[in-house]
Formats: structure tokens, C-alpha cells, sequence
């Protein structure tokens, strides 16, 4: 991938990483609820990222992440084994 994303790339990036944060919150067993609350976010905005619809900041990656019981960087582990790097 090129120094620019187009905006195709963007929303792949996006629905990567939802799909990721998504994947992680059902291993760990906690629901969208539970983990909304527990970020201090609201559930849509949570859902809207699972779906890769908000490219969010990095104050509510901290926010998940802390409520995940990870670090921040875990969270982009998905681009590790993606073509998308």
C-alpha cells in the first residue's frame, strides 16, 4: 500500500480493524453493552466501529482498549496478517 489510501482503502482499513475489535470482544465474552459501558462510549458509536463505519480516535482506542484489559496495540494486531499492511 502507497504513502495515500484511497478511500476504498480507508473503508477496507476500517471494516479490518471493526472486524478485529469485534472478534476480540467475543473471545474475551463480553457483549457490545458491556463493553460500551465499560469504555465509557455509546453502544451505536461501538457497533459503527465494529462495522467500520467510524474511523475513531485515538482517545476511544485507549478507552476500549483499557476496557479490554489490553494494550492499545493489541487492538491493531489484525493488520499484522493482512495484505493491508
Amino acid at each position: 500500500m502507497g504513502l495515500f489510501m484511497g478511500e476504498n482503502d480507508k473503508n477496507a482499513q476500517l471494516v479490518l480493524f471493526g472486524s478485529g475489535l469485534r472478534n476480540l470482544r467475543i473471545s474475551i465474552g463480553l457483549s457490545q453493552e458491556e463493553l460500551a459501558e465499560r469504555a465509557g462510549i455509546d453502544r451505536s458509536y461501538l457497533g459503527g466501529i465494529e462495522r467500520g463505519e467510524h474511523n475513531l480516535a485515538l482517545i476511544n482506542m485507549i478507552k476500549i482498549a483499557k476496557a479490554l484489559n489490553v494494550y492499545p496495540h493489541q487492538l491493531l494486531e489484525v493488520f499484522a496478517n493482512s495484505e493491508g499492511k
